[in-house]
């Protein structure tokens, strides 16, 4: 049965996500999403006017996904101590996950050009990820708003930002595989950001 819709519509955006990561933007033509998506030039026009809007919309797709998958801390840990931990240590998992690091490589290639969507995928793996901590923060342990802002900015700059910097530049080993909440452990090193958590909280 041909997909019709918000079907296609999805199907489109998954396609043309993929392709994005394999050939970048510029290398990417509208001819070639259609083929990959098993679609006309023409239906593929009817829901993308352009291929900027076709990104900007694959943007909002992966932000969306990358979200989702991260969650909040809360859903990590009963112990607020724990939870702030592991969602860090899962913040890192995704950052050092290849397509994640792909995309903000996009993301940054097509920044002058398509600022608006380097700034809505900056948001998402940024600003959004720095909220949800402060937030959690504040709550549980009664911070202020700036104060907890000023602590999830610690911990982050002191654990997380440094090996997503590294890893940008490709100084840092990424994983092919799907990272899972149930591997944190595994696959970060937690025991940093318990140090760093203890000495940026109020005692």
């Amino acid at each position: 049965m041909a997909r019709r819709g918000d079907e296609l519509r999805d199907h489109i955006l998954f396609t043309a996500k993929n392709v994005f990561l394999e050939t970048g933007f510029e290398r990417t033509s509208m001819d070639q999403l259609a083929a990959r998506a098993e679609t006309s030039k023409r239906t593929l026009y009817a829901h993308f006017e352009s291929k900027d809007k076709l990104f900007l919309a694959v943007v909002d797709l992966v932000r969306k996904l990358y979200l989702d998958r991260l969650g909040t801390p809360g859903d990590y840990a009963e112990d607020p101590a724990e939870a702030a931990v592991l969602y860090c240590g899962r913040f890192l998992q995704t950052l050092l996950w290849e397509p994640t690091l792909r995309m903000c490589r996009l993301g940054i290639a097509e920044a002058e050009r398509l600022p608006e969507a380097s700034a809505r995928y900056h948001e998402a793996i940024i600003g959004s990820v720095h909220a949800r901590l402060a937030g959690f923060l504040g709550e549980s342990y009664g911070l202020g708003p700036q104060d907890a802002d000023r602590i999830a900015h610690d911990l982050l700059a002191r654990t997380v930002h440094p090996r997503f910097l590294r890893a940008l530049f490709g100084m840092e080993p990424l994983t092919t595989e799907r990272p899972e909440p149930a591997t944190i452990a595994a696959d970060v090193d937690l025991a940093p950001i318990r140090a760093v958590l203890a000495a940026v909280l109020p005692r």
